[in-house]
């Protein structure tokens, strides 16, 4: 290889958004000198496409691709996962053989991250082995259909990478055969310490931010019963009024459900569809869901108890699913379906779970869930009462992961105040995005204006005469056009309340600007230099968490624990009220020796509400006492002449 080019592919891995076990490119393998899972990428056609552009790096260009993966090892590789590191702002537009492993459906935009592709239908690749050497059960061959931009003829856009991502292999830099095709020949890393034998079944169960379980209890020719099993395992994680979404992909609907509902009961597209010829006998009024890709919310909890629509263990909680440190008994949250399968499926030993799994909740963090993977059967206590276990018919795990999608805004934000200093230090403009379009002219850079204290307690557009007469009062200037809100439909206010020798004190005041009600509600707020002298909150529970014991965790007190949404206010004419919680907090110095509470130590570094990490200020509130040097004295010689002048 020429040292050009080797140079070239070095400073493209250096740029790739995963961390990938990989070693330095090899000459170019081929699939009979590769004895493990051998990655080929060739670009197959592309064309120019309308509109014309003057600009050659907008120029949209259709593009197709195949993807091959060939297990040449003496191990099956199960649940294969592979990585195209696309880099020329690719639609994704089609993929055959494959799903998007974070859960996102077609098309989509690949082309700054990349994409992560998980085997569908062919989910595992055999070896030559076990097979005699059948290639089709050895290989998996992903056609890719879609859109780049910017790349012309003769250019050819390449991904900047191939990978295998499975556990346990390693694979070096792709190299290039001719000018369209990427090779790589990925081996068992014998480093890996695997948590299964060769002759295992299943995949071990994985650990992550959620857990979801898709659980086959009861199967019959052409149907099955499932239940859907969601766990909270990050301390700081949570959902509220959870949906969930997937994709069907052999055509079944949704007959009945227990512990959940779909937002849609919608028959529609099965009484069109051939679905109706299959079951020409099903009253379809009663069947809940035809949709491809349905959304199912939890009931609330009158439900929980009732005999058609409940009496399913931990269903029914509004879609809250809480930290286990909080309340393991409602850290989980479970439903159970009735689904109908199509032809060619209707075998009873023949299911295909969903795909391209979703979880949302209102005000909470984003997950990205990863493709079911077939685990070894769940057990379930005995519908019998007997002290044994019952295994379940077949069983998928699914892994979601919290993740913050880049420029994607906050969705609470969080005001500094002192005692020190009689102007609040508002959230950010635009700390929870702009609107695209308003009826009134506002600046989206212009930095918030200080406000008075009472002002907090108003709705933005009540604010406005307050903080422009606070700003005159102060000989602050005043931006033209006026900054945009916040835009947040939660707030939180930290004001440092007290600072003496031994200690010092905090007051959090929690703002809800949405119809929202939050049940079981929590705060936490990350304090590095001050976590260690936390004694007490007042009207919240609270204590102290993590490893390092660097983070303040707070939640309301029983009949304290509902963040109620905005109402309105006493007369028709009377701005609306936000819901409120508040509580103060004491720390000690004992534990914190040297710590400056007023230049920045008591006050957050980062802050959560329910889960999502809020806004913070870029400044903290000035006290101007801590100012020292000759420039200080001064003043207090001046302010002292004065005072002798004005008696």
């Amino acid at each position: 290889m020429a040292p050009n080019t080797l140079t070239l592919l070095l400073l493209l891995s250096s740029f790739l958004p995963f961390s990938f076990a990989q070693t330095p490119a090899a000459p170019p393998p081929s699939s009979d000198t590769c004895n493990g899972i051998y990655l080929t990428y060739t670009y197959t056609s592309g064309k120019k496409l309308h509109p014309i552009l003057k600009t050659a790096s907008k120029q949209p260009f259709s593009f197709k691709s195949t993807l091959t993966i060939l297990n040449n090892d003496e191990v099956e590789l199960k649940s294969w996962r592979a990585y195209v590191g696309f880099q020329h702002n690719e639609i994704l537009v089609s993929a055959s053989n494959a799903v998007v492993s974070d859960g996102d459906t077609l098309p989509a935009v690949v082309g700054k991250d990349g994409a992560i592709l998980a085997g569908y239908p062919q989910v595992d690749l055999k070896t030559g082995i076990q097979t005699a050497g059948d290639s089709e059960q050895m290989t998996a061959k992903v056609e890719f259909s879609g859109t780049q931009f910017g790349v012309a003829s003769p250019s050819v856009p390449l991904p900047s990478n191939i990978t295998l991502v499975n556990d346990g292999y390693v694979c070096p830099l792709p190299t290039k055969a001719g000018n369209v095709t990427l090779n790589t020949c990925c081996a068992r890393d014998p480093k890996f310490k695997a948590k299964m034998t060769i002759t295992d079944d299943f995949l071990p169960r994985k650990n992550g931010d959620l857990t979801i379980m898709y659980d086959v209890t009861k199967s019959y020719t052409g149907s099955y019963w499932a239940q859907v099993t969601m766990a909270n395992h990050n301390p700081l994680g949570r959902l509220d009024y959870w949906k969930l979404s997937w994709n069907w992909m052999q055509g079944e609907f949704i007959v009945d459900m227990k512990g959940a509902y779909p937002d849609v009961v919608d028959a529609n597209d099965c009484i069109s569809g051939p679905q109706a010829a299959q079951y020409t006998g099903l009253d379809w009024s009663t069947v809940l869901n035809c949709q491809r890709r349905p959304t199912l919310v939890d009931l609330p909890p009158q439900y929980a108890n009732d005999t058609l629509l409940g009496k399913i263990p931990y269903c029914c909680r509004n879609g809250t699913i809480l930290p286990q440190g909080m309340d393991e008994s409602k850290s989980v949250s479970a439903f159970l379906m009735h689904v109908n399968k199509m032809p060619p499926q209707m075998n009873q030993s023949l299911i295909d779970p969903p795909q391209n799994w979703q979880i949302k909740g209102i005000l909470n963090p984003n997950y990205k869930c990863g493709p079911p993977v077939r685990v070894s059967p769940s057990e379930f206590p005995s519908p019998t009462g007997l002290p044994i276990n019952t295994t379940v018919f077949a069983s998928w795990q699914v892994v979601c992961n919290i993740t913050k999608p880049k420029n994607a805004a906050p969705k609470c934000c969080v005001s500094f105040s002192s005692y020190f200093n009689d102007s609040i230090v508002p959230c950010k403009t635009c700390a929870c995005g702009c609107p695209t379009s308003t009826g009134k002219t506002c600046s989206t850079t212009a930095p918030a204006m200080f406000l008075p204290p009472e002002a907090q307690l108003l709705p933005f557009d009540n604010r406005t005469k307050l903080s422009v007469a606070w700003a005159r009062l102060n000989h602050r200037s005043i931006p033209n056009p006026l900054p945009c809100s916040d835009n947040c439909g939660v707030s939180i206010n930290w004001h440092l309340f007290t600072d003496f020798n031994k200690g010092w004190s905090a007051r959090v005041t929690i703002f809800n600007w949405e119809e929202t009600v939050f049940a079981d509600w929590f705060v936490a707020a990350e304090m590095k230099n001050a976590a260690a002298g936390f004694q007490k909150a007042y009207s919240f529970n609270g204590t102290v968490m993590g490893e390092t014991n660097t983070t303040i965790f707070m939640q309301g007190i029983e009949g304290l624990n509902y963040l109620m949404g905005e109402t309105n206010g006493t007369r028709p004419i009377d701005p609306r009220v936000p819901g409120k919680q508040q509580s103060v907090l004491s720390f000690t110095k004992k534990l914190t020796p040297g710590i400056r509470v007023a230049e920045r130590d008591g006050f957050p570094t980062k802050f959560y509400f329910n889960g999502e990490e809020c806004s913070l200020p870029s400044i903290i509130p000035i006290n101007s006492a801590y100012k020292k040097g000759p420039l200080t004295i001064i003043s207090v010689l001046i302010a002292a002449l004065v005072l002798v002048f004005i008696q």
